[in-house]
């Protein structure tokens, strides 16, 4: 089902929306705005005609009057009007016209005899005469603050309005205390040369004008849909078991949030089924009283007058059975014997949301390092089959003479004489390779056996080990000049 309203440019031709919200456009339609309605009665027309004889019609500032089509004009929601205003003539939109009119009519108790007429259309001249008042407004209204900061005057210009015609601004202000503005109107009709009107309204009426986020997250209610502001007491927080705190419940106003008013006959339709607040039980350990309630388990806590600090949570319907023995002159039983044993569930975090390492990876193997070599086993064969000048650096073998380090008895078996080839290239020194015994190399060469690479346990000691000297770079003899020349 459509929504039921027609662009200006042509009657004809349905803006096509199918929500209940209306259309987008702000200008031409009137469901786009917070104060329309939606008209499910737009495709009834038991007269027949298509004009209808009330319109409903709003203007700037959330302001919404009805008005008497007695011209019959064809009428349709979008429809820029000019209506009879005191003194001359204004410029609003239709928001609503049909059958449904008389319905809000009656909603809001408008008297028929009290209602204005509908002038004409509005042609070229009278909407391009209501933009150009429009775009000085913002102008003014920063005037009309001077003016009145001037005066030193306890109120604050909210917004101006002017007329369609121009022959009337509106000025709309706040004020704690009543202000007598008598030398400010005059002020203001000298400067502005025109007609003043002066409103007061609200701080939720302000507040709903200047727009804003609310704790929640989101625009405003007072801005957005919210037409009526009823009045809230701490009382609604008190209901619904909230911390009487000014910094959590006052909106952007100033004032306790509209919100509090939307959950609160909920609350009392439950709250009737509890016991007062300030009921005391009689019972065989001590008097005990309550401390705070849940409304949605249905639940009350009480502890003792003695041990305040033990709290025990009783069903609301074991305690109206306790307040009925009380009153028969028994007491009842200890509020250990009727207190409600949960059974707690048992839930598993599939998502792991609650983990604080759930991205690192757990099951990544740890890298090798010397303090892990010595636990695997393989490695260990390994090292005790090497050699032992495999495990030694350059420092430690020419280090050897000056500790008492072990030979192996059988010189054939001591990989003693190792050639550079068969050494490891991480353990061999240039120097130590060059600096060798060249019997020992004579020796190897001429049995060409193989060393073992298996340590023995037989070492005899280091007694017979004669001290080998540090060995020293020998100089670079140059031959003299006289042979090149022979």
């Amino acid at each position: 089902m459509s929504c039921g309203c027609k662009t200006s440019g042509d009657s004809s031709h349905s803006c096509g929306t199918k929500s209940a919200s209306g259309c987008s456009s702000v200008d031409t339609c009137g469901n786009s705005y917070k104060l329309s309605v939606f008209d499910w009665l737009s495709d009834v027309n038991p007269s027949g005609s298509k004009s209808s004889e009330y319109v409903e019609v709003r203007f700037k500032n959330e302001r919404k009057l009805y008005y008497r089509n007695v011209n019959n004009l064809p009428l349709h929601i979008g429809s820029i009007i000019a209506v009879e205003s005191s003194p001359g003539h204004d410029i609003g939109v239709v928001s609503l016209s049909g059958e449904l009119v008389k319905i809000q009519m009656k909603k809001k108790n408008v008297h028929i005899d009290s209602l204005q007429k509908v002038y004409r259309l509005a042609n070229q001249k009278d909407i391009e005469t209501w933009q150009d008042l429009r775009n000085k407004e913002n102008a003014i209204k920063v005037d009309a603050r001077k003016i009145a900061y001037g005066l030193k005057l306890e109120m604050k210009i909210t917004d101006v309005e002017y007329q369609g015609d121009g022959s009337k601004v509106t000025f709309y202000y706040t004020a704690d205390n009543r202000i007598d503005f008598r030398i400010l109107i005059k002020e203001y009709a000298s400067v502005f040369r025109t007609k003043i009107d002066m409103k007061q309204i609200g701080f939720r009426q302000e507040s709903a004008k200047v727009g804003g986020i609310g704790s929640c997250g989101r625009e405003l209610c007072c801005s957005t849909w919210l037409t009526d502001f009823r009045s809230v007491n701490t009382n609604a927080a008190r209901y619904q078991q909230l911390s009487i705190n000014p910094q959590k419940l006052a909106g952007q106003c100033g004032k306790l949030k509209c919100c509090l008013n939307y959950e609160l006959d909920t609350y009392l339709d439950v709250l009737k089924d509890f016991p007062s607040s300030s009921t005391v039980l009689n019972t065989e350990k001590g008097r005990a009283f309550c401390i705070k309630i849940d409304v949605f388990k249905k639940k009350m806590w009480f502890a003792y007058v003695e041990n305040s600090m033990a709290w025990y949570d009783i069903d609301i319907y074991d305690v109206q059975k306790m307040i009925a023995i009380n009153k028969k002159g028994e007491k009842s039983q200890a509020l250990e014997d009727l207190k409600v044993v949960e059974n707690k569930m048992v839930t598993s975090d599939l998502i792991q949301e609650n983990s604080v390492d759930r991205f690192e990876k757990k099951n990544r193997k740890p890298r090798p390092n010397n303090n892990n070599r010595d636990k695997n086993p393989k490695q260990q064969e390994n090292r005790t089959a090497r050699p032992q000048s495999d495990n030694k650096t350059p420092r430690q073998a020419d280090s050897r003479n000056r500790t008492n380090e072990q030979k192996p008895a059988d010189k054939s078996a001591a990989p003693k004489a190792q050639s550079r080839d068969n050494q490891p290239a991480g353990n061999r020194n240039p120097r130590q390779g060059d600096n060798r015994n060249r019997q020992s190399e004579q020796k190897s060469a001429e049995n060409k056996t193989v060393a073992p690479k298996v340590q023995t346990t037989d070492l005899p000691s280091s007694e017979n080990k004669t001290p080998k000297k540090p060995f020293k770079k020998p100089k670079k003899k140059f031959p003299p000049k006289n042979e090149g020349n022979a």
